[in-house]
């Protein structure tokens, strides 16, 4: 990986058109995120932070400049290499959690498997990890039996079960309450510590941009490191409950 980092941008541009008129979403970014980081883009709405998490993950092409991820160049890559790109390599969980309704909750995982042709140990894997969500006992749920927080969970799962080497997370908790985002932002914690994946998560909110390793601040297309916000153990998300 050049210069050790998971993830490299560099001059990253992305402009859609409306007629003739050219409309930025992204400015020049350069960025490096090193391997096994959680790192949290922060920034309010429209100012290019998914379009930033698509780019990363091979679902939108750049304008101009570079995204390099582990050894391949996302940016110059064709698509039959983007496609098994998004399906080994990066484990995706959006607001959307697009899980298969008709599928139970384990069966959902094991098509994750399929698609990315992780098929070995997969009901070991696919049980460690339901019980590392605190869902071993959901497995033959159907997720519209699930609440939203148990949904997200089971996306989070979905994610991990082909054991990527990135995990690309977009506003994971912008539909959850706040026990529930406790919840997922204390499994994001506990996913991006000691020899897991990269994590690299959107959100608007500072406090739970606050639980990740390094923060990334975006304004109007452009992209600021700010370091750690403040102490992971000074975040709200990652506190007890009163009670607990």
């Amino acid at each position: 990986m050049p210069g050790g980092s998971a993830i490299q941008v560099r001059g990253l541009v992305k402009e859609y058109r409306s007629g003739r008129i050219a409309v930025p979403a992204l400015r020049g970014i350069d960025l490096d995120v090193a391997p096994g980081t959680f790192a949290a883009v922060m920034g309010p709405s429209g100012c290019g932070k998914s379009t930033l998490l698509y780019v990363v993950g091979g679902m939108l092409r750049a304008t101009s400049g570079s995204v390099r991820v582990g050894g391949l160049e996302v940016t110059r890559a064709p698509e039959r290499a983007l496609t098994a790109f998004r399906r080994g390599d990066v484990g995706f969980v959006f607001q959307r959690l697009n899980l298969i309704s008709a599928l139970t909750v384990e069966d959902n995982l094991k098509l994750a498997c399929r698609i990315a042709g992780r098929t070995d140990r997969s009901d070991e894997r696919i049980r460690t990890l339901l019980a590392r969500v605190g869902l071993e006992s959901k497995r033959r749920s159907r997720p519209l039996d699930l609440s939203q927080g148990e949904q997200q969970r089971v996306a989070i799962a979905r994610a991990l079960v082909k054991e990527p080497r990135l995990v690309l997370a977009d506003e994971p908790t912008g539909n959850l309450d706040s026990t529930n985002a406790r919840t997922v932002m204390s499994l994001f914690r506990q996913i991006g510590t000691g020899a897991g994946p990269t994590i690299l998560m959107i959100t608007h909110d500072a406090e739970c941009a606050a639980v990740a390793d390094t923060v990334i601040q975006m304004r109007d297309g452009a992209a600021v490191p700010a370091g750690a916000l403040r102490p992971r153990s000074a975040s709200p998300l990652l506190a007890p409950e009163d009670g607990a």
